[in-house]
C-alpha cells in the first residue's frame, strides 16, 4: 500500500509523545490526509474535515460483523478465550451498527431521556460540593481520586440504581475492560478485561433480575421496562448497555476534568480569567474538552472501498481517527494550540458525531461544569502540588494523579 511518510515523532508506547501527542499531529496534517501506520495495521487520519465526514461516513463501522464474518473480511477471529470480553463489548451500541444500533440507542433513550439527565443536576451539584468540601478541609489532596473519579461513578451508578455498598469494585472494573481500548494491547491486559467482563456480567444479571421482581425509578428499571413495537432489550444487550453507560459515563469526565484542571495550571492567565468570571464555565468546559481531549483516537472499519485524498482504502482496513489531531486543526480553529476559554466557535469532535455521537454528552456537561464551579467558589486558590505524571495509555489519556494544595 502506498502511503504517506509517518513522522517517527509519531509513536504511541513512547512516553514523551504520550504526554504531549500535538507536535506530532501537527506533522502528521502538513504530509497530508491519511497515513498507513504498519505497527498497528491502521490508516491514520489527523484532519477535522476528514475525521468529521468519516464519522458519518456509512461506508464504515464499528463492527463489519452484521455484514461479513472474520474470514469473508480477512481478518481473524478473536481467540476463544477473549470471549466474554467480546460478547459483553460487542452487544453495547457503540460497537453496533443498524439496524441492532439504531434499534438499541432508541429503546435506551426511552430511559435515558433529557428530563432524567436535567433532573439529576441538583444531586450532582450537592456531590461535587460536598467532595470540594472534603478536599478543601483537607488542605489538597488527588483532584483525580478525591473529585474527578468519585462524583461521575457516584452518578452514572446513583442513575443506574447501583447501591452504594456495591460501588467499589466499578471503577476497577471499568479501567480493567477498557485497557482493550488501547492499541495492540497485552495479553496481561486481555486477561483482566475477560475476568472483569465475568465479574461485571454476573453482578449485572443479579442485579437486573432484582429489579424485575422489583422495579425501582432508575435507568436499570427503565431499560427492562423500555419497548417499541414489541422490541425489546436482550438481557445480553441489557448487560452491555450498563456496561457501555458505566464505562462511557465516567472514564471521559475523569480524565477531562483532570486534563482540563491541568491546562489550567499550565496558563494561569486563563485560569485568572475564570477565576474572576465563572459565568466563562460552560465555554470553559468545551474549550478544556477541545484543547486535550480524553479520547485521542477512534476506530472504524471499512465496510466499502473509500478513497481519501487520491488514496484508496480497501475493504477490510482499519481506520484510524486521530481527535486530538482534529480538534487541533488550524484549519477549523484560529491559533489551536492556545488555550482560549471565550472561544465561541467551537465545533470540537470529543464526543464524536454521526450516530455513535456520545448519548451522555450532556450528562458529562454537567459533571464537568459542577466540579468546576465547585472548585472555583469553594478552593479560589486552588494550586499545583506537584507535577502529574501520565498514564501510559495514549487512547483514553489521562493522569496518574493530580495532587493540589488549597
Amino acid at each position: 500500500m502506498a502511503a504517506l511518510e509517518i513522522p517517527q515523532s509519531f509513536d504511541p508506547w513512547d512516553q514523551a509523545f504520550v504526554a504531549d501527542p500535538y507536535p506530532a499531529y501537527e506533522e502528521l496534517r502538513a504530509r497530508g490526509r491519511v497515513h498507513y501506520y504498519e505497527p498497528t495495521d491502521q490508516w491514520l487520519v489527523p484532519h477535522h474535515a476528514d475525521v468529521s465526514a468519516l464519522l458519518r461516513d456509512r461506508r464504515l463501522g464499528r463492527t463489519y460483523q452484521h455484514r461479513f464474518t472474520h474470514e469473508d473480511f480477512g481478518r481473524t477471529a478473536p481467540p476463544p478465550e477473549h470471549e466474554p470480553f467480546h460478547v459483553l463489548n460487542d452487544h453495547g451500541m457503540l460497537d453496533l451498527e443498524p439496524p441492532d444500533h439504531t434499534r438499541i440507542r432508541r429503546l435506551v433513550s426511552k430511559a435515558f431521556t433529557p428530563r432524567t439527565v436535567e433532573r439529576l443536576k441538583p444531586y450532582v451539584d450537592q456531590l461535587a460540593g460536598e467532595l470540594v468540601e472534603r478536599l478543601v478541609a483537607a488542605g489538597g489532596g488527588d483532584l483525580l481520586s478525591d473529585v474527578a473519579e468519585p462524583l461521575p461513578v457516584a452518578v452514572i451508578a446513583e442513575m443506574l440504581g447501583i447501591p452504594e455498598s456495591d460501588r467499589a469494585p466499578l471503577r476497577p472494573w471499568s479501567a480493567d475492560i477498557c485497557g482493550m481500548y488501547e492499541l495492540n494491547p497485552s495479553e496481561e491486559t486481555a486477561a483482566k478485561a475477560v475476568r472483569a467482563s465475568v465479574e461485571f456480567t454476573e453482578y449485572l444479571t443479579e442485579l437486573i433480575e432484582a429489579r424485575r421482581k422489583e422495579p425501582g425509578d432508575d435507568l436499570i428499571s427503565g431499560l427492562i421496562a423500555a419497548h417499541d413495537e414489541g422490541d425489546r432489550l436482550t438481557e445480553q444487550e441489557m448487560i452491555s448497555t450498563c456496561v457501555l453507560l458505566l464505562n462511557a459515563g465516567h472514564e471521559a469526565t475523569v480524565n477531562a476534568t483532570v486534563n482540563g484542571w491541568w491546562a489550567l495550571f499550565r496558563n494561569p492567565g486563563q485560569l485568572a480569567a475564570l477565576r474572576a468570571d465563572h459565568g466563562l464555565i460552560p465555554r470553559a468546559v468545551e474549550e478544556l474538552m477541545r484543547y486535550d481531549t480524553p479520547l485521542q483516537l477512534f476506530e472504524r472499519w471499512v465496510l466499502d472501498e473509500i478513497e481519501i485524498d487520491g488514496t484508496t482504502i480497501p475493504r477490510g482496513a482499519e481506520i484510524a481517527m486521530l481527535f486530538g489531531s482534529a480538534n487541533h486543526d488550524p484549519a477549523v480553529f484560529a491559533a489551536p494550540g492556545d488555550l482560549d476559554l471565550t472561544r465561541t466557535d467551537n465545533p470540537h469532535i470529543s464526543f464524536s458525531a454521526g450516530i455513535h455521537y456520545c448519548i451522555g454528552a450532556p450528562l458529562a456537561r454537567i459533571e464537568l461544569a459542577a466540579s468546576m464551579g465547585a472548585l472555583l467558589a469553594k478552593a479560589p486558590t486552588l494550586d499545583l502540588a506537584e507535577e502529574p505524571s501520565r498514564k501510559p495509555n495514549f487512547v483514553i489519556r489521562g493522569l496518574e494523579s493530580l495532587r493540589v494544595q488549597v
